[in-house]
């Protein structure tokens, strides 16, 4: 079982902790956490041996834009037997709380995950009924997205969001590292 931190139990342990943040390099360069180091979830299993070696030199700290991700993440260390905390809420709880955000120059403000997916599954509801008026099949379309919406609300997973997060916008570094100079900073 991971454990969990909030903002007020991070932020003075700032500097004692490695912090990873897994959400995709075009969130991650719209704001994160001084100090974090960008590791996408997809990429997580990749960064194993580099994080097992990081928590054996003191407490690792993973943070997304909300907690969910982080949770996911936080799971899958502690079944490879790699010690992590979640930072309740993610980023957009930190940021509420006051605590500021690095954006590095030349970054630019990609839109969280959560809200890339609530445009493309509402785009496609959308078609899905508009073309429902002219080709009934179409309205497949918009059933297909619901049960797909629907599946994520219960296994707390995405597969949008999977599928969003390797496109190119979402995975080029912005003003920060590429996930092998991450890694080398990790082996430090």
């Amino acid at each position: 079982m991971s454990s969990a931190l909030t903002p007020q139990q991070l932020h003075p342990r700032l500097d004692h902790l490695t912090v990873i943040d897994v959400r995709t390099p075009g969130e991650y360069a719209g704001g994160h956490i001084p100090g974090a180091l960008n590791i996408p979830l997809d990429q997580l299993r990749r960064a194993l041996p580099e994080l097992r070696e990081a928590a054996g030199r003191g407490e690792l700290a993973v943070v997304c834009a909300s907690g969910s991700r982080s949770q996911q993440a936080c799971e899958e260390l502690t079944a490879a037997g790699v010690p992590a905390a979640t930072l309740v809420g993610g980023t957009d709880a930190w940021a509420e709380h006051g605590h500021p955000l690095d954006r590095p120059e030349g970054g630019r403000r990609a839109w969280a995950m959560d809200r890339q997916v609530r445009l493309v599954a509402g785009s496609l509801v959308l078609l899905g009924l508009v073309l429902g008026l002219f080709f009934p099949m179409a309205r497949w379309i918009s059933a297909f997205i619901a049960g797909g919406l629907v599946f994520s609300a219960l296994t707390n997973t995405c597969g949008m969001a999977v599928m969003l997060g390797k496109l190119p916008y979402n995975n080029r570094p912005r003003g920060g590292a590429d996930l092998d100079t991450t890694l080398a900073e990790l082996r430090g």
